[in-house]
């Protein structure tokens, strides 16, 4: 009898390409994942990793045997839902995922608040961005995602989930106090061509949207600084290196010497409860997706 944990541990280095990426996404150890596979290793007399450079690969019968993972997971899940309905109350293990600044803006207090009201619900929080995290949800690795969408990167809906609207995310320019830009009640894009940059990397849509705008209004972007972290954005825009556009959501306490402008019209990005359209009746997902919508106005008010 194939062990349905090991199992599981298997499925996720298939999904996340390592050990050590599964332990994160489990919220177990890698010596504990690396331990489960050995066992089932044991169990099913097959050799199921190979190590490639400083990483492991999945042989040609373990990329089987994560598949069938998959069917048996989906299977257990379609029981522990109708036995979650039947008793009528948020109850079992629940893995989230979320992009970086909905873990930050949005997650802390609806996760505690889910915590207190509903004490059989064990909750679990996965950092990952919006595309990926739709996969996630997709291979039955996390139960529900948090995910947005731009105009510029539509949000991918795959067959066999569901989603729902949390809200919208304005993006503001951030200027330094003593800017030009700083006394404005507004901005037109016309304002901000011809200006030095602070940004994401390329790859983030909040870069890919300033470049296609900017150079829709005919002129080359100045991106001199490209970090990840929109806190440090905004510590290099105190510095007075540059200006910035940054969501709302997630950008924490404005630091002494930014000023906020709002642009016009305001790049919107819209945000996205997903799950399995199999986990619909769980009252799990119902309340947690009725806590994220309820919460997330006063947290971009």
């Amino acid at each position: 009898m194939l062990d349905l944990a090991r199992l599981r541990a298997l499925h996720a280095v298939h999904v996340h390409g390592s050990v050590g990426a599964a332990a994160t996404a489990l919220g177990y150890t890698a010596s504990a994942v690396s331990q489960q596979i050995a066992k089932l290793e044991r169990e099913t007399r097959t050799t199921l990793l190979e190590r490639q450079g400083r990483g492991v690969a999945l042989t040609e019968a373990a990329q089987l045997l994560a598949e069938t993972a998959q069917e048996l997971m989906a299977i257990v899940e379609r029981a522990e839902v109708a036995l979650e309905e039947r008793r009528g109350r948020p109850t079992g293990r629940l893995t989230m995922a979320a992009f970086p600044t909905a873990a930050r803006g949005l997650l802390p207090e609806v996760l505690a608040g889910l915590t207190a009201d509903h004490p059989s619900l064990e909750l679990r929080l996965v950092e990952e961005g919006a595309h990926l995290s739709v996969d996630l949800v997709s291979r039955g690795v996390v139960d529900l995602a948090v995910v947005h969408d731009w105009d510029i990167a539509p949000l991918p809906a795959p067959e066999g989930l569901e989603r729902v609207v949390i809200g919208e995310d304005h993006c503001d320019v951030l200027v330094p106090a003593g800017h030009s830009l700083a006394a404005r009640g507004a901005l037109v894009r016309e304002d901000i061509v011809d200006q030095r940059w602070i940004c994401q990397p390329p790859g983030h849509v909040c870069h890919d949207w300033l470049v296609r705008t900017l150079r829709e209004a005919g002129t080359e972007p100045d991106l001199a600084f490209q970090v990840a972290e929109y806190q440090t954005q905004l510590a290099l825009v105190a510095a007075g290196l540059g200006i910035a556009l940054v969501p709302r959501l997630g950008r924490g306490p404005v630091p002494d010497g930014v000023v906020v402008v709002p642009l016009e019209p305001a790049p919107v990005r819209r945000l996205y409860a997903l799950w399995r359209t199999g986990a619909s009746r769980r009252p799990a997902i119902t309340e947690t997706v009725r806590a994220l919508r309820a919460h997330y106005p006063r947290v971009v008010a």
